[in-house]
């Protein structure tokens, strides 16, 4: 807190959630406030983002309002030009590494294959319980992984709009600034509604019936089932 007090920051945020597997709701907030000319301040680049793609996703996020970044006790400040070569630096690093992981799953993949080695888990392999568990578990946290990298696209939007707004409008507002190519389905979105329900990161109201509607626009897993009177 001292050394963002020291570096003149106007606002101070605390976030809560863990920096490895949480999401980030407060990041979420303040992505969403952010105006031309502000700069977010972060005392280290790992108190603010999960992975090197996930800070390059934040930074351009930020850049496509007229923001900045700074990193205090890394090399890092969009502001300056010295910032901007260490975050091209950055990019380049992250898209050789994503290239390396490739190539060297290729690898692997090719020298089992001639060892006569059957690809797979041997536990999913003969349906072990355990193993089946486990499995179950890791998709799950893939998932909510996946779900952090785009939560300042969504959450805010849900937490300002819902239950007050059908989904579909919702759906509008969030693709609204979004390419193409990251636009959100309605039955994705509810998917991910829930999930951070679930995991405790969105209120439950957001789920509740938009008051707005005669229809019952809650998602399928929170409706009530009706039972059929044959008369």
């Amino acid at each position: 807190m001292q050394a963002l007090k020291s570096a003149g920051c106007a606002e101070i945020h605390k976030e809560q959630a863990s920096a490895g597997n949480r999401a980030r709701p407060v990041l979420a907030r303040i992505l969403e406030r952010v105006t031309k000319g502000d700069t977010l301040v972060v005392v280290r680049i790992d108190r603010l983002a999960r992975s090197l793609s996930h800070l390059l996703e934040v930074i351009e996020r930020l850049e496509a309002t007229g923001a900045f970044f700074r990193s205090i006790q890394d090399p890092i400040d969009t502001a300056s030009p010295q910032g901007k070569f260490t975050l091209q630096v950055l990019g380049a690093a992250a898209e050789f590494e994503r290239a390396l992981i490739r190539e060297r799953t290729k690898a692997g993949l090719a020298s089992a294959r001639t060892r006569g080695r059957v690809g797979g888990n041997p536990g999913l392999r003969a349906k072990d319980p355990a193993a089946l568990h486990k499995v179950r578990l890791a998709r799950q946290d893939g998932y909510t992984e996946r779900l952090n990298e785009t939560a300042q696209d969504w959450v805010p939007h849900v937490r300002r709009l819902r239950p007050d707004t059908a989904w579909e409008d919702v759906l509008s507002v969030v693709n609204g600034p979004l390419p193409r190519e990251r636009q959100w389905t309605q039955s994705r979105l509810l998917r991910a509604v829930n999930a951070y329900v679930r995991d405790g990161f969105l209120p439950e109201t957001v789920l509740a019936r938009a008051g707005r509607r005669k229809t019952d626009d809650r998602p399928p897993s929170s409706q009530p089932s009706r039972a059929r009177i044959r008369h």
